[in-house]
């Protein structure tokens, strides 16, 4: 017999094992599945990215479970990107007002550790090596595999377990969810800068380093090992692209021609090219979450998107602080899980849409010069008016607000922007008592807490 208040999460990624601890620390009774090994005995074996952009939504979730600290410790501040211009010149723009509007570069593994150590701590149950199989929802049994088959009886089924998500695949067969997976048609490659032979850093620590180039780019965050983990984002097809670049002589030869600032940096660059397999990108868009009472799915397994705002993370790990407060503010499961997706989707597809714009912006708009004289006059209004006009990358990762709303008061504020720049080369001679009036008229005061 289950209790009203048990929930078995699948996957020990980041989200699962982050609600398992959220959970289990307000007196829940949680099972966690994950079909790999325990990483602490068999070390982690993540194939993803392994480095990740912590911002303010990520912290108050780490907060939440009291595993900031922890996470903290390792973490590499990132003031803004060091923008690496085709000329070789540098500039370095930040992303907020000072240091107090910083983003983290966090390794994968160390915080998956982390937060498994949390979970457990908070008295959830890990079983390790353990493959969801098969779901029967009307008698609300799993099936897992490991060393032989594995049946458990759940309450809820809450699938954290990814992009690839067995229990999303379960619930479509019985309930379809409406799923569809558009492709970007980009790929990407992980490379490496090592540290400097004295062991510190090879370049500027402090900022993601981007290096655009109109229709690809290339990426470099920072880690607690001292070393930089550079992707190379290319097209599938065309000239340069994945079709075109193959092997490991000829992603030098693309480097010394369109990056020859960073090939001095990576002396494995062939090897690593050749070695490692090329990413695939996509976002994921379902018209349902749930299923009743029974099931429910939360940060990839429900809406995966392109890395290109550094909110993946961000916002599976705000979908557990929602879960968790909806689970304690309303008893009846079926409707906790629907009032979750009524408030979590809309916010999801506008990070979705935020992602996917910000992948056009660092790669063609960073090294514009119009793109420049909006964010100088961007900051100005910002100072001017600091209740109204926060920018739409502060909105998403500085505060709180809901994705939704630093959508379209992005848009707004975006509009306004190209309007006052139109045909100016410098901020002189900008109708700043237009500007502001339009500033009152289009957008409300945000609260303190926003």
């Amino acid at each position: 017999m289950t209790s009203p208040r048990q929930l078995t999460i699948v996957g020990a990624g980041l989200a699962g094992a982050l609600l398992a601890t959220l959970l289990a620390r307000r007196g829940w009774e949680v099972d966690v599945y994950e079909r790999r090994g325990d990483p602490r005995v068999a070390g982690y074996a993540g194939g993803r990215s392994i480095n990740l952009a912590l911002a303010e939504r990520g912290l108050h979730a780490l907060r939440s479970a009291d595993a900031a600290d922890a996470v903290m410790d390792k973490a590499v501040m990132m003031r803004g990107r060091m923008v690496h211009f085709a000329d070789g010149s540098q500039q370095l723009q930040r992303y907020g007002r000072d240091d107090s509007e910083v983003i983290w570069s966090v390794s994968r593994g160390d915080l998956n550790l982390t937060l498994i150590d949390a979970a457990e701590t908070a008295g959830a149950r890990l079983h390790f090596d353990r493959r969801l199989d098969s779901v029967d929802f009307s008698t609300r049994t799993a099936t897992f595999l490991g060393d032989g088959p594995h049946t458990h009886v759940f309450n809820a089924l809450v699938g954290a377990d990814g992009a690839g998500s067995i229990v999303r695949q379960q619930i479509d067969r019985v309930a379809p969810l409406g799923e569809r997976l558009e492709w970007l048609d980009h790929g990407y490659k992980e490379l490496e800068i090592p540290p400097r032979v004295d062991g510190g850093f090879s370049i500027e620590p402090h900022a993601l380093h981007i290096w655009p180039r109109g229709r690809y780019m290339c990426i470099a965050l920072p880690n607690d090992e001292r070393t930089f983990t550079v992707t190379l984002f290319l097209p599938n097809k065309g000239d340069p692209s994945f079709e075109t670049v193959v092997s490991g002589e000829d992603a030098r030869g693309l480097f010394q021609r369109d990056f020859a600032d960073a090939l001095p940096l990576m002396p494995d660059l062939e090897k690593d090219f050749e070695s490692h397999p090329t990413g695939t990108l996509a976002t994921l868009y379902l018209d349902r979450w749930t299923l009743d009472g029974r099931a429910v799915l939360v940060g990839d397994a429900a809406h995966a998107m392109v890395p290109f705002h550094g909110q993946g993370m961000n916002c599976a790990f705000e979908d557990c602080v929602s879960l968790a407060d909806q689970l304690d503010s309303d008893p009846d499961l079926a409707t906790a899980f629907a009032a979750f997706e009524s408030v979590r989707r809309p916010n999801a597809l506008a990070i979705q849409q935020m992602a996917l714009e910000n992948y056009l912006e660092m790669r063609e708009r960073v090294d514009d010069a119009d793109f420049l004289l909006q964010r100088a006059l961007e900051r100005s209004l910002a100072e001017r008016h600091p209740d109204r006009f926060v920018p739409r990358y502060a909105m998403v990762t500085f505060r709180r607000i809901p994705y939704a709303t630093a959508l379209e008061r992005g848009r707004i504020q975006r509009e306004l922007l190209v309007e006052a720049t139109r045909g100016r080369t410098s901020l002189d001679g900008i109708d700043w008592p237009w500007l502001d009036a339009e500033v009152e008229r289009q957008l409300s005061p945000l609260t303190v807490s926003a």
